[in-house]
């Protein structure tokens, strides 16, 4: 794979930020193209060629953009995450104070924000409007869901002489940054596309924690603390929590291991049946004989081969899953209840509470690199990439972080780890 990041040619302007490269000085440096950061860490010995090396992110010496002459558009897409709000103003603080860049545009609603006919004029973003901003969950900007054509927001771009577009979202916020970038280069125009990982559910590939997810997973241990006081204070009481996770159950397994309360827990990349000696259903009774209460968390992703369903898919082209939180909360109940069992069920789906609460501290930092190596990136006229973050923070190609999803490996000593804590059996087959 190609680890190369596009530019949009020399950088011709010195960088107005009080940083140099000598050394051992108590002043920051600034970080040279050559600079690589490894993905692999662990190797035996051999060649590999998974080796990858991607461009270190930070500041550089050189710009492509003239600060005094650079306007800049920022956009917020797909679902709502802890830290939206962060990143914008961390974003405008780096251009307007540090670069010197006054001229900051923040798109509403999304992509749709960037087609006139819409009908929504973009923000002018001041100081005043983003000061306090970090305090509040959810976009200043407001959020949507769906592309608009490649050609109508590249339009939109040059009517509003846009010298750089930032792109918050996940993955399919980053493939509409990506048409984006071939319009532009079709058209051979001089804008920077740079894309700022987002999902609640942290499985963009090259990011080891995309902003809001810690946020999240804080959030859902406090509703497993309540739904196992809910789940002990009864006789054969059971508490079943629906989270966030359509495709990788990364929420789930971290909350699990933050909570130690957790007796079950079904992700979407492990597939368990109900039936049968070996599964699910027969666990929870022993457990609810044995012990008199249970906990299960279940990922809203988990266990869609069990419900009959369509392959209809929202604006953003993810697959609409069906209610597996719902679904078992029926077979839970007709299974105990055939099985003579009496039981008291307690059902929680904190879902939209979860991404739309403040960022934690630890996010709101996160917050802060991430949006101040994009605007690092994006001034020395690199595009076409996100900045993503393994070891450390580093420049992606935009095709390179769209081509998989991340997902919880069930090999991992991840899984293993909630396995162990929750004592459930390796599957349920």
């Amino acid at each position: 794979m190609d680890t190369t990041i596009s530019t949009l040619g020399p950088c011709a302007f010195a960088s107005p930020l009080p940083l140099n490269t000598v050394g051992n000085d108590l002043i920051g440096n600034f970080v040279p193209d050559e600079e690589r950061v490894r993905f692999n860490i662990v190797v035996d010995g051999k060649p590999d060629s998974r080796d990858l090396r991607f461009e270190r992110a930070g500041p550089r010496q050189n710009l492509f953009f003239d600060p005094s002459k650079t306007r800049v558009a920022l956009v917020t897409c797909g679902g709502l995450c802890p830290g939206l709000n962060n990143v914008i103003r961390s974003v405008f603080n780096e251009l307007f104070h540090n670069y010197g860049v006054k001229d900051v545009l923040g798109i509403r609603y999304g992509y749709q924000g960037l087609n006139e006919a819409a009908g929504l004029p973009p923000v002018t973003l001041t100081p005043e409007i983003v000061e306090d901003i970090h305090m509040e969950g959810g976009s200043i900007l407001g959020s949507s869901r769906g592309e608009q054509p490649a050609s109508v927001m590249v339009d939109f771009l040059e009517k509003h002489r846009i010298n750089i577009l930032f792109c918050v979202g996940g993955d399919g916020t980053q493939r509409g940054a990506h048409t984006i970038v071939e319009e532009v280069r079709r058209r051979g125009l001089p804008i920077a596309v740079v894309g700022i990982p987002k999902t609640i559910d942290n499985d963009i590939m090259y990011v080891r924690s995309t902003f809001g997810f810690v946020s999240a997973v804080d959030r859902a241990r406090d509703v497993l603390s309540c739904a196992h006081a809910e789940a002990h204070s009864y006789p054969n009481g059971i508490g079943l929590v629906r989270l966030m996770g359509r495709d990788s159950g990364f929420i789930a397994a971290m909350a699990t291991l933050a909570s130690q309360e957790v007796n079950f827990t079904l992700i979407p990349e492990v597939p368990f049946k109900l039936e049968g000696e070996a599964g699910f259903l027969p666990a929870l009774k022993k457990r609810i004989l044995k012990r008199g209460h249970a906990l299960i968390v279940v990922a809203e992703g988990a266990g869609q081969d069990l419900l009959a369903g369509s392959m209809e898919k929202d604006a953003s082209g993810n697959v609409l899953h069906k209610d597996i939180g719902l679904f078992l909360k029926d077979r839970i109940t007709a299974y105990f209840k055939q099985q003579a069992v009496p039981i008291n069920l307690k059902y929680i789906d904190p879902s939209y509470i979860i991404r739309s609460v403040p960022a934690n501290s630890e996010d709101c930092v996160l917050c802060d690199q991430y949006a101040r190596n994009a605007v690092h990136a994006a001034m020395a006229g690199k595009t076409d990439m996100i900045i993503g973050l393994w070891h450390m923070f580093m420049h992606v190609p935009i095709a390179m972080a769209i081509s998989a999803r991340r997902q919880v490996a069930p090999e991992s000593l991840l899984w293993h780890s909630v396995i162990s804590a929750t004592g459930q059996p390796q599957t349920f087959e």
